[in-house]
């Protein structure tokens, strides 16, 4: 039993490390605060207790000493406890004091080193803390020292002549104060200073201004906690990149089944946008437990089908597990509806013979051939419950088709939050039918975003059925083609005219 300090980093859940992730994978218990990214709890097994402990300003606080005695009382009975902590846990982080209290009763422990706001932060904003000509020294103080001690420990006088860059973390609330200690200093007044809220968080925003200036800026930006200050020459650059992405700004609704929307989220992050998740379908077993496609799947090495049909990445995944085997498939011959599936299918060894020009039922039915006069059979497996086009087309064309469930969907409940979330957005994804009829229930037609993207024209006719309309379609059902579609519906809305 081990408790594990594990740097979140400074917002961005891609900056967490390779160790941290792979800790949070197997954690059976998260502790974590207010400044982890969320999307970091997604990576602990879903049997995992996540517990908060947020401290906000002026809001809910948990005091350090329960955490304290949370990490023990985890640490004696659990296997696997992640003190999930924003930044790095050993940087104005309270890690030592936590170490401290696992020391103290004998409980092992491991320090897992992230990456800190006070480089991080201003490198989102395009601010190196170094520059060979102009910064060779940073320091790093906090501006929020710890009440109960009756005094400073921070050298204003001597911050103010040693030159090189100042970061200033948790310091916007004493922002007059430190200003006023380190023009008294001899810092000149007309020092670049910047501000960094959220660095690496699709919520960044940044101000910059002269050192006398600063507080006031940081005041009319309405910029709170929080924030990472930078005092020095470097702080008059702008080697900005991270808000110059082409999403940056803009959120955005997924609305995949949670184990499907991780690649989408990534894509639509690295873009810059703030992604929303609020998963309407999972997928599950079918009601038999899968035995039926599992029965149909051995009968292949006997000959018993000519095709085996596979409509998409979720069918492809149940099929692959299934056979275990890609040479349990010889001798049949493999059709897949879209990109997706078909590479989802080349991952487990098997290459698809026939891919449709488009991902839907019609357009496999279009170039899908003739059964032999002497017949033949089709395997189809896909979801339970879906529509009927395929099986009746292949039957028209002179097929016996068995149409065996490989996986169901059902819909998943929307919390307030995620329904606030929602109504508030730039644009909504949809990259099914059944997303599409389960996100109204949930949260209504009236609370969708307006900006509508659609992975295909099934899935843009669910959506104008239910009195929509859809702003884009991907030109091809791939999450290439729906991030794409994604981009083009957001820069046409940010074009002189448009209503968006």
């Amino acid at each position: 039993m081990t408790v594990h300090l594990v740097g979140a980093g400074p917002g961005d859940p891609g900056l967490i490390t390779v160790r941290g992730a792979d800790l949070l994978a197997r954690a059976d218990v998260v502790i974590y605060d207010r400044l982890s990214a969320v999307e970091l709890l997604d990576l602990a097994p879903s049997t995992a207790e996540r517990i908060c402990v947020a401290k906000a300003p002026n809001g809910p606080t948990v005091p350090q000493e329960r955490i304290n005695e949370l990490l023990v009382e985890h640490g004696r009975r659990s296997g696997c406890v992640v003190r999930l902590k924003g930044g790095d846990p050993f940087v104005f982080a309270r890690g030592g004091e936590e170490v401290a209290t696992l020391i103290e009763a004998g409980i092992d422990f491991e320090v897992v080193s992230g990456i800190t706001s006070a480089i991080a932060a201003p490198a989102a904003a395009g601010i190196p803390v170094t520059m060979r000509h102009s910064s060779t020294s940073f320091t790093v103080v906090t501006g929020h020292e710890d009440p109960a001690k009756g005094f400073t420990s921070v050298d204003w006088d001597a911050l103010g002549r040693i030159g090189g860059t100042i970061v200033l973390l948790m310091g916007v609330g004493r922002i007059q104060a430190i200003v006023d200690a380190l023009l008294e200093a001899g810092r000149s007044p007309e020092t670049p200073a910047a501000a960094v809220r959220w660095g690496t968080r699709p919520a960044q925003s940044s101000v910059r201004s002269t050192l006398i200036g600063l507080p006031e800026a940081i005041r009319a930006a309405d910029l709170g906690p929080p924030a990472t200050i930078v005092i020095g020459e470097v702080a008059g650059l702008d080697l900005g990149w991270f808000d110059r992405r082409p999403l940056f700004g803009r959120s955005v609704v997924v609305t995949r089944a949670r184990a499907q929307a991780s690649e989408l989220c990534a894509r639509l992050r690295a873009l810059g946008a703030e992604v929303i998740e609020a998963p309407t379908i999972e997928t599950v077993d079918p009601e038999d437990g899968g035995v039926a496609m599992t029965e149909a799947l051995h009968q292949i090495p006997h000959g018993r089908y000519r095709w085996l049909v596979v409509t998409s990445p979720n069918g492809a995944s149940r099929v692959l597990g299934a056979c275990h085997d890609a040479r349990a498939l010889a001798g049949v011959k493999v059709a897949a509806i879209g990109p997706g599936t078909r590479d989802r299918l080349a991952g487990g060894g098997i290459i698809a013979d026939l891919v449709p020009g488009r991902s839907v039922a019609e357009g496999l039915l279009e170039v899908f051939e003739t059964a032999p006069p002497e017949g033949g059979r089709v395997l189809l497996a896909r979801a339970a419950s879906a529509r009927e086009v395929l099986p009746d087309g292949l039957a028209e064309l002179g097929w016996k088709v068995d149409d065996v469930p490989a996986y169901r969907t059902r819909a998943v409940e929307a919390d307030d939050e995620t329904r606030q979330a929602v109504s508030e957005a730039d644009l909504v994804t949809f990259t099914s039918s059944s997303t599409v009829e389960n996100l109204l229930d949930a949260v209504g037609a009236d609370k969708v975003p307006a900006r509508i993207v659609s992975i295909g024209p099934i899935t843009s006719t669910t959506v104008a059925e239910r009195g929509l309309e859809v702003t884009a379609e991907a030109a091809e059902a791939t999450l290439d083609g729906l991030v794409t579609a994604v981009c083009e519906a957001l820069e046409a809305s940010d074009q002189p005219g448009s209503e968006g």
